[in-house]
């Protein structure tokens, strides 16, 4: 009994001599909340650019909203290709890709995609001049495309029906270069999404498009292939609810609708007038538009008169602003026919329109219902408006608007009106041509403060290059 209990109380105290092991607890740090939505994306007319207006596109806007449905800041980030923007997406750089891609196989592959935001077709683009192509096998010159495009999937496709197609692929350009390298001759063929190449063609009216090689394809944002459930979900939800309040529509309104019409004598006429006549007058319309973007003021001024201060019409307006002799004198204008007086009225007419309008129209189309108003007066606009709500429209949308504005023309809508029939269709067209010339002004400037940026890092590394040429001479010169 004596053995058995001196053994316990050996074990025991042995027990106490053992080192205590305590498990470590690893602390993890707690998660960052976060409060950026990082977007990738490439430069585009209809995707993302930076103006002296600040930020527009398609993609741009549609992220924007996306952003505050987040309650997140956005973080816009522009890449040089498709690649990149790849890479930035598998590397967790950016959390998106809105680029104006499309839906194809390929990236089904690799990515999650987002619902459509709108369809295009893909074109095939050559300059005037050259052979219309009946048929892709009749193609005299090989096609230049972006690498990583949705357009490298299409002729994939189609090599498997013409053995023989070739086409050649450029990493470093985007549609518009390529679009540009028609333009002047340096390729023969590309292919463009339909809209890219409507939008490029008030720039550069050589374009023509010939086949039509994919019909409707959707445009998509790309996500992550892994862990991006919730982004998705949060994106569903989101698209479901601009759908419903017809944001797409406004926007595909916004952007594609009104370049779809083109006179190429037209848009070759603007461009020469731009070149020969604008200077004339841009300071004045500069200094007279206040605080309305001057190249709108321009641009209509440009629809009214093509720029031409002496310019009349059968029904009685003249100048360069086209002012009623009424309208003239309520603006205290003296002279119609000077060009400054002109514009001076204008403008002050369409700012007087503009502060008339019901609050309920949003800023971004307040210049389409004043520039309406101003080509058929405002009570027929006002008579359309009240039409659109009658019809269940939305009468302070410009998407609507467009739509019922003809209807003034008909008798059956026209006699329910205060202010009886109006050539709406032609307000239209007018408001649409005035958005073409506003784009191509927002487009040259961008140009020419490119080129200005441009040459002053040219005459910076000279100036740099200069003075390292001299501190070498002078430094030659001192005795060791």
């Amino acid at each position: 009994m004596n053995r058995i209990l001196l053994t316990l109380l050996t074990l025991t105290l042995l027990a106490g001599c053992q080192r205590v092991a305590v498990e470590e607890t690893k602390l993890v740090p707690p998660a960052v909340e976060k409060t950026v939505l990082n977007v990738g994306t490439i430069y585009g007319s209809q995707i993302y650019v930076t103006t002296g207006q600040g930020e527009a596109g398609f993609d741009y806007e549609m992220a924007s909203r996306f952003a505050d449905h987040l309650e997140l800041e956005l973080a816009m980030k522009p890449y040089s290709n498709i690649k990149e923007l790849y890479q930035a997406l598998n590397s967790g750089e950016v959390d998106l890709i809105a680029a104006g891609l499309a839906d194809t196989p390929t990236r089904r592959e690799n990515f999650r995609l987002g619902p459509p935001l709108y369809r295009v077709n893909q074109v095939l683009v050559y300059k005037q001049g050259t052979p219309q192509p009946k048929d892709i096998s009749q193609l005299k010159d090989e096609i230049t495309v972006i690498t990583d495009s949705s357009f490298v999937d299409t002729l994939s496709q189609l090599q498997k029906i013409y053995p023989e197609l070739v086409w050649d692929q450029e990493q470093d350009k985007d549609s518009e270069e390529l679009l540009a390298m028609i333009a002047r001759g340096e390729i023969s063929y590309t292919i463009a999404d339909s809209t890219t190449f409507e939008i490029s063609r008030r720039y550069m009216p050589e374009l023509r498009a010939g086949l039509t090689l994919k019909e409707k394809q959707a445009i998509v944002w790309l996500l992550p292939a892994q862990n991006s459930d919730k982004l998705m979900s949060e994106l569903l939800t989101f698209w479901h609810g601009e759908k419903l309040d017809g944001t797409l529509a406004h926007l595909d309104e916004k952007y594609f609708a009104h370049v779809k019409r083109f006179d190429y004598v037209d848009t070759r006429a603007f461009l020469r007038a731009i070149d020969n006549k604008l200077p004339k007058y841009k300071e004045r319309f500069q200094y007279y538009a206040g605080d309305l973007d001057w190249r709108k003021l321009a641009a209509t001024a440009y629809q009214e008169s093509h720029w031409n201060p002496n310019a009349r019409s059968p029904t009685g307006v003249r100048g360069l602003m086209m002012l009623t002799l009424p309208t003239a004198k309520q603006m205290g204008i003296e002279n119609r026919l000077d060009a400054e007086q002109s514009i001076k009225g204008g403008a002050k007419y369409l700012r007087g329109i503009l502060n008339r309008l019901p609050d309920s129209i949003p800023d971004n189309q307040r210049m389409w219902f004043a520039l309406a108003s101003y080509n058929i007066g405002y009570g027929h606009v006002e008579d359309a408006r009240k039409l659109a709500e009658s019809m269940g429209l939305n009468p302070s949308a410009w998407r609507d608007l467009k739509e019922v504005l003809p209807l003034l023309q008909k008798r059956k809508y026209y006699k329910q009106t205060r202010y009886g029939y109006a050539r709406g269709n032609e307000a239209v067209h007018y408001v649409d041509n005035i958005r073409r010339y506003y784009d191509t002004l927002v487009w040259i400037d961008n140009q020419n403060k490119l080129l200005e940026e441009n040459q002053a890092l040219i005459e910076e590394s000279q100036l740099a290059d200069q003075i390292g040429i001299g501190e070498k001479a002078i430094t030659g010169a001192q005795p060791e």
